[in-house]
């Protein structure tokens, strides 16, 4: 009697290694793809968030913005809610608003440029310029109720 005919034996066949490794292709695709959004967890909860500033003149525009962090103050009791913790984000290109969002990932997205993300809110405001070329923002009006 084989080996391979007695009860509980593994089979090594050609479908038995293929599918073997086929599994271990995807289990190592799938850790290869996930591995810097865990690197990027990390590095993110390691660093807290920071206030970003900048102003100067980028291709013959001016450009100026800044990223703050406003936590509340605390309570009596001596907590703040986390929840209340807000992130305001202002840019301008010659003096005129370009509306920026704050991404979950902690980078930033532009109106004019809003397919690609960017790391910092200065490389969003060159961006938004590289795609402006010659032409202006446009004067937002105020909000009214």
């Amino acid at each position: 009697m084989r080996t391979s005919d007695q009860p509980g034996a593994i089979r090594r066949t050609r479908r038995f290694a293929l599918r073997t490794l086929f599994t271990i292709g995807v289990v190592g695709g799938t850790a290869g793809a996930l591995a810097p959004l865990v690197r990027h967890e990390g590095e993110r909860t390691a660093a807290p968030d920071a206030t970003e500033r900048f102003a100067e003149t980028y291709r013959g525009r001016r450009i100026e913005g800044s990223a703050t962090v406003l936590v509340p103050a605390r309570r009596a009791t001596g907590t703040a809610r986390a929840s209340a913790v807000e992130h305001t984000v202002e840019v301008r290109i010659d003096g005129r608003p370009l509306h920026v969002m704050r991404r979950a990932d902690g980078s930033y997205l532009s109106a004019v440029n809003h397919y690609e993300s960017f790391p910092t809110l200065r490389a969003a405001a060159r961006a938004a310029v590289d795609d402006l070329g010659t032409a202006r923002l446009a004067e937002t009006p105020a909000h009214a109720l």
